[in-house]
Order: C-alpha cells, then structure tokens, then sequence
C-alpha cells in the first residue's frame, strides 16, 4: 500500500465563468489519481460533472486538493447532481468521528475491515464522497481501497469458477445507521463497465469488533468456509490491490463503490479526524 508516485501532469481546465484554473494530476500507485487546484480556492462545482465521474471510473479514487470544503447542507445537495443520495436514519451526510463509547466498531479508533457501503441498503451506492474536515497528523486511521476488479483480473481460470459460484449472507444488529441480514453472489459486474468485480466483506468476531459482522459462505462445504473467507481476505489484502489514503485536512475523495472495498488502519495515538460521507446510488 503506497501513496503517489512522483510524476504528474498539469494542465488548464474551466472552473467557473470567468476563470482558469491550473489542475495538476498525479497518478497514485496501484490505482488512484490527485487532481490539485492551483491557489486553493477551486470549488468543486465548478468542474463538470462528467469530466469527475469520468476520472472516477478511471481512477477508482480520485482525490481533490486545493478545493473549497463544503458545508453539509452543500455536500449533499452536490452528491445530488451525481445522482439520488442514500439517506440513513434520514440523513444525507455521515459524520465518521472516533468516540469514546462507541456502539459499532466505524467509531472505535481500531481497524475498520474490508466492506463495501451499502451492504444493507435497499439500493446500493454507486459512488462514495468523503470531505476530510480535520485529521490529526501522524495518528493512523488511513483509509485502505482495495480495487476488486484487478483481483477479479489476476485471478486463474479455476479460482474465477470456484468464486462465480459463491454467495454470502452478512448479518449484524442494527445499532448505528445500517444493519440486518443480506446475502449477495462473490462476483458481480461493475454497471458501467461490465467487469467482474468482487462484492466481499470481512467477518468480525465478536471477541474483537463491537457489532460484530457474522458471514455464511454459500457454495463451500462448511468445514471449508473458514478456510475460504481467510483465502479471501489475504488475497484482497496484497499490496498490488491496494492504495491506503494518508488523510490531510481539506481533502475531498471520490470513490467507485463497484469496484473498491474499503477500510481503515487502526488509530496509533489520539485523534481529532472528522470526515463527512455522502453515497449516491
């Protein structure tokens, strides 16, 4: 898991009326792009959206700097231009802080397994935003992508049969803002694209995670299944899969929700990390 690779590309776009502003890209290893703003006055609104969603499909993670943050209100009201925003217990935009008593596990400053959002959602998120509003240096809490369809890619012949006749039925409480029982095939294909990708999350016993995340394996005999989930979760955890995201205050990310798994290193010291999340289906 690596951050950016030291070449970029830089090149005028409109962003405004009147106004031109320099964007600089900067490709990330394995996957991902860093478009920056020259000045730090960009606003996200500004860019056409086709042009993001574009580079997001592309990228798989696109991270913008130098872009104005948004205030909640104006979040989701630009999530909506993307597309219908999911709501949880009525709310448009997600709060992600560390908290001191927390019910579920996405608020304790331990790690965050790989998951995909919307898991027990009536529609699932085609696209994730965060807004980083406050990190605190050097505190851990990276955000980890693993991209799905290059797993898919690298995979032999009979492994992909093998997986193509997988199912899995996830189950938790509903504590926070999702929860219940779902179950959905291993491989899947990316609506845009068409490439298989990976539809996985990991099991989270209860002696470690609050809210633990209980996994049947449908397709393997059951003395085999534990075998499977730990087969699967190593390969989705290899370093040429996976592009962990070193949080700086200001930064607004976009992310393809089909492609990616997702999750977080756990925290090393305090924090005062807020990010803010919008889904759209």
């Amino acid at each position: 898991m690596t951050n950016s690779v030291p070449q970029s590309a830089a090149a005028d776009y409109p962003c405004g009326s009147t106004e031109t502003t320099k964007l600089t890209h900067t490709p990330l290893r394995p996957f991902g792009r860093i478009v920056e703003a020259a000045g730090g006055g960009a606003r996200i609104e500004d860019l056409p959206v086709e042009r993001l969603v574009r580079w997001t499909e592309e990228s798989r993670v696109l991270v913008l700097r130098g872009f104005q943050l948004l205030t909640e209100r104006e979040f989701a009201d630009y999530a909506r231009r993307w597309g219908e925003v999911l709501r949880w217990d009525g709310r448009e935009v997600v709060d992600l802080v560390v908290q001191d008593n927390p019910k579920n596990y996405l608020f304790d400053s331990g790690d965050v397994p790989f998951h995909w959002d919307g898991a027990f959602a009536d529609a699932d998120p085609r696209y994730f935003f965060f807004q980083c509003l406050d990190v605190t240096p050097g505190a851990g809490g990276e955000t980890v992508f693993c991209d799905t369809s290059r797993v898919y890619r690298d995979a032999d012949d009979a492994l992909r049969e093998r997986w193509s006749r997988i199912s899995l039925t996830y189950a938790t409480d509903k504590v926070v803002h999702y929860g219940g029982r779902v179950t959905e095939r291993l491989v899947t294909q990316h609506p845009a694209t068409g490439l298989p990708v990976l539809r996985f999350a990991e099991p989270l016993a209860p002696e470690t995670y609050k809210n633990p995340v209980h996994v049947t394996v449908h397709g393997v005999d059951e003395p085999e299944a534990g075998d499977f989930l730990a087969a699967l979760a190593e390969r989705v955890h290899r370093s040429e899969y996976c592009y962990a995201h070193d949080w700086q205050a200001g930064d607004i990310l976009l992310a393809d929700n089909f492609s990616l798994i997702h999750g977080r290193t756990a925290f090393t010291g305090p924090t005062r990390r807020r990010l803010q999340r919008v889904e759209v289906v």
